[in-house]
């Protein structure tokens, strides 16, 4: 029976970081080892973090990540290590067919992953299919590969290939599965959104049935900037089903045995195998490894086979590690929190406790002439519930003064939203005061719905450093909100949070709803206009009102100047305003 010991290795890079990402594959390298792996396999692009980017266009930047591949081999020893990296190559004309134009220092730049054993690399892989869409921008970069690696270990055929390969019925799993590949190995840097998990599994099991072979699947971990990777590595055998699964959220090496002759079993009588030709075969590099001796008697290893999280769960856990990594990887230690007493601001700094711990935590209350005082009661008990420090700084005095330094100006004039922009202005200028002079990083409170619709004040309540709700629909704020409240002995936050009408509390007795349609409405509409770019016509035909649908529409297309100076925040829906919903501020269109 032949038995490849696999190890996945499920890390969370920090992009820009090559030594320190270099110490983590080494360590890491070092654990599998100790489990007895044959073969330990790292994320897409590992050794520099992905994506990285216009880093890719600083030649130092990229020797230095080859430079700490070959200090990473030296490390390899006792098994063979599948590691993502930044590869070279000569360019020249006809090399390769792509809009890519980037060289650097004269050569072609790829996606690449090296096959490391005996202290140095063996073979490498390029990425062939380069995705150039949503928050994805490879063509950019990278030029396409167009040869297989096939490597042989404990008898077993093993290929390799990145993410996006294996995606596309296009791609080169056809031609590794003709060439006799049973196991391929897939590298990944995959981002968290809503459903992303179970669109994975479909497309995994759909590629190991159509070719017959196993199909693991090694996915990074970890917040990068808006970007959140949750993990979920998995392996699929070659029925489809599958039969190991890693952690969502957190670091984990996923070990797993896997029987290989059930492969060529299967094979006989399922698979259609394409044709090998000639061609298939000028582009596939073999490569036989030598293997180290196993011990004599080894322990079959029982994959763990972690069960997959609601989508809720994920969207919470999502948010939670995108905090702690922006927080760490960007060196703050410390967050500050404008507390309104509403469902927004309490749902962020709940998250913001769950990932960094209330003492570093600070909530301000920032009152004006407006506040209830429901509210003041509402930020008191949930500071106390989720234990973090705050302060209260009214807000009265500066407002009046503001006021009186204007009134020649604003003289005959009704008071309007101007009045009460001022008063998130004050709210904004006093947290970044506070960031300024003690150095927290201030966390904005905005919801998607707001920001679809320019709910929001310029350099007020958008003012901030990370905008950690900023792709969480309204109706998911409060979908969250009763979730948490679930986990604890206790409900973190308060029932009068979530029963209150929203309101932004700048003039007397506002509510939300004075200025938009209820949530329960502006959210479907925004799913189909901003995730699923549906027309009007068609979001009139799936049941709203015209008029609604249209108001909506439009204010979501004027206000894509506020959007562009907001800060970032952690993408968590199929689209995400950012890098992966990237309109012009000056548009003539209009799509009544």
């Amino acid at each position: 029976m032949r038995i490849l010991r696999i190890a996945m290795a499920q890390i969370d890079p920090t992009v820009g970081d090559i030594s320190g990402n270099m110490r983590l594959v080494k360590a890491w390298i070092k654990e599998a080892r100790k489990a007895g792996a044959d073969l330990v396999v790292f994320p897409e692009l590992t050794v520099t973090g992905y994506p990285p980017e216009d880093l890719l266009l600083k030649p130092r930047f990229v020797s230095d990540n080859r430079r700490a591949l070959d200090e990473i081999a030296k490390e390899c020893t006792g098994l063979v290590a599948v590691i993502g990296y930044v590869g070279q190559g000569s360019a020249g004309k006809g090399k390769s067919q792509t809009a890519c134009t980037a060289t650097v220092g004269g050569h072609e730049l790829f996606n690449a992953a090296a096959v490391v054993a005996g202290r140095r690399v063996i073979a490498r892989y390029s990425k062939w299919i380069l995705p150039n869409y949503g928050v994805f921008d490879e063509s950019r970069y990278f030029h396409p590969g167009r040869h297989v690696v096939l490597m042989t270990l404990r008898g077993v055929a093993v290929a390799v290939s990145i993410c996006e390969d294996i995606w596309s019925p296009d791609g080169p799993t056809s031609m590794q599965a003709a060439a006799g590949a049973e196991v391929i190995v897939n590298i990944n840097a995959s981002p968290f959104h809503i459903g992303k998990s179970r669109a994975r599994e479909q497309v995994l099991a759909t590629r190991a049935r159509e070719n017959g072979i196993i199909l693991t699947y090694t996915n990074m971990v970890g917040g990068q900037d808006e970007l959140v990777f949750d993990g979920n590595s998995m392996i699929v055998n070659q029925t489809g089903d599958v039969i190991a699964r890693g952690k969502e959220f957190a670091e984990d090496l996923i070990l797993a045995d896997l029987s290989v002759d059930a492969v060529a079993r299967t094979r006989m009588v399922q698979v259609r195998r394409k044709r090998f030709t000639a061609a298939m075969a000028a582009a596939v590099e073999r490569v036989t490894i030598k293997s180290p001796t196993r011990p004599a008697k080894r322990s079959h290893m029982v994959p763990s086979l972690e069960a997959l999280l609601g989508d809720s769960d994920a969207v919470y856990r999502a948010l939670v590690l995108g905090v702690q990594d922006y927080m760490r990887k960007n060196g703050f230690r410390k967050v500050a929190i404008g507390l309104s007493g509403g469902i927004d601001s309490a749902l962020t700094a709940v998250v913001a406790v769950d990932a960094l711990g209330p003492d570093n935590v600070l909530g301000i209350f920032m009152p004006s002439p407006y506040t209830s005082a429901e509210s003041a009661e509402d930020v008191e008990e949930l500071s106390h519930r989720i234990g973090i420090e705050y302060r209260t700084i009214p807000i009265t005095p500066t407002f009046e003064s503001y006021r009186t330094a204007l009134a020649p100006t604003f003289h005959g004039k009704a008071v309007d939203t101007a009045e009460e922009n001022l008063q998130a202005r004050i709210r904004g200028n006093i947290l970044m005061a506070y960031s300024n002079k003690f150095g927290h990083l201030v966390l904005t409170t905005g919801n998607k719905s707001e920001m679809s619709v320019g709910y929001a004040t310029l350099y007020g309540d958008m003012a901030g450093g990370f905008a950690v709700i900023k792709d969480v629909p309204k109706t998911m704020v409060y979908e969250l909100s009763r979730l948490r409240n679930l986990r604890g002995r206790t409900h973190v936050i308060p029932k009068r949070i979530l029963d209150r009408p929203p309101s932004a509390e700048l003039r007397p007795n506002q509510k939300d709803e004075d200025s938009l349609p209820a949530y329960a409405v502006l959210d479907p509409i925004l799913q189909f206009y901003v995730e699923e770019n549906r027309s009007i016509e068609e979001i009139v035909d799936a049941g709203f009102d015209r008029a609604t649908v249209a108001r909506v529409v439009a204010m979501v297309d004027g206000s894509e100047f506020k959007r562009r100076q907001a800060p970032i925040g952690i993408k968590v829906t199929h689209r995400a305003f950012g890098k992966d919903c990237r309109m012009p501020i000056t548009n003539g269109y209009r799509n009544s």
